[in-house]
């Protein structure tokens, strides 16, 4: 199987093309960036794709983030992941981008905690607890900082993510410390294609994976008066 896997959804414009039949990412590139993404991601897929030496053709599928994440940076790469399988008939999977930080954790070792906490402002983190075998215990939800961290002192965890510093910051004194704590600004992106190919396909187009409403709101003053 060849997945080409896109993430937008936070401080990265992410690709990559994995060959299963290979084992092996043939292809990828990251460049940090905190907005910008919809500049940057066509032409980074192409560098990706000609580097590869694959057609879209020859894809079997197309992997990407849908969050939680940047309002905008989730519509940049889902727009173009539904965009290149519509255009090349091929299926488009929709990965959590809290999956996509736990993956290589919890493929090293799936019997103790991963949570995975993402910066969403405000005191406030988007979290995801994963358990044994990688099997969730507590479902992406927006939580506070402070209900987050309860949620990762439920057993000897493991955090990862762009608030992993945040989440370990506000650690109880004397108590029991996390094993790990990686910070990171986005997920792997070699891990979004694993996660890709391994997904089942459920035939329909990914989706946003919002978990709050968005910061922006009408202006009442801006509308025009009805007649």
């Amino acid at each position: 199987m060849r997945v080409l896997a896109i993430d937008t959804a936070l401080s990265a414009c992410s690709a990559a093309v994995l060959d299963t039949d290979r084992g092996a990412i043939i292809a990828s590139e990251t460049i940090e960036m905190a907005r910008g993404h919809a500049e940057a991601l066509m032409p980074l897929i192409a560098r990706v794709m000609d580097q590869a030496a694959v057609e879209f053709a020859e894809l079997d599928r197309i992997a990407v983030t849908t969050g939680p994440g940047s309002f905008t940076g989730l519509r940049v790469g889902i727009s173009a992941a539904r965009g290149i399988a519509l255009a090349a008939g091929k299926p488009a999977i929709g990965l959590s981008t809290l999956a996509g930080f736990a993956a290589p954790l919890i493929a090293e070792d799936d019997s103790t905690h991963v949570v995975a906490a993402i910066d969403a402002r405000h005191d406030n983190v988007y979290l995801q607890v994963f358990g044994a075998g990688g099997r969730t215990l507590v479902a992406p939800r927006i939580a506070t900082l402070r209900d987050a961290v309860r949620a990762a002192m439920t057993g000897p965890a493991r955090i990862i993510g762009s608030a992993a510093n945040l989440v370990a910051s506000a650690w109880p004194k004397g108590a029991e410390p996390p094993l790990l704590v990686e910070n990171s600004g986005a997920p792997d992106i070699g891990w979004i294609a694993r996660l890709g190919a391994a997904a089942a396909d459920d035939g329909s187009p990914p989706k946003p994976l919002y978990l709050r409403a968005p910061d922006a709101q009408p202006q009442d003053a801006a509308r025009l008066p009805r007649r």
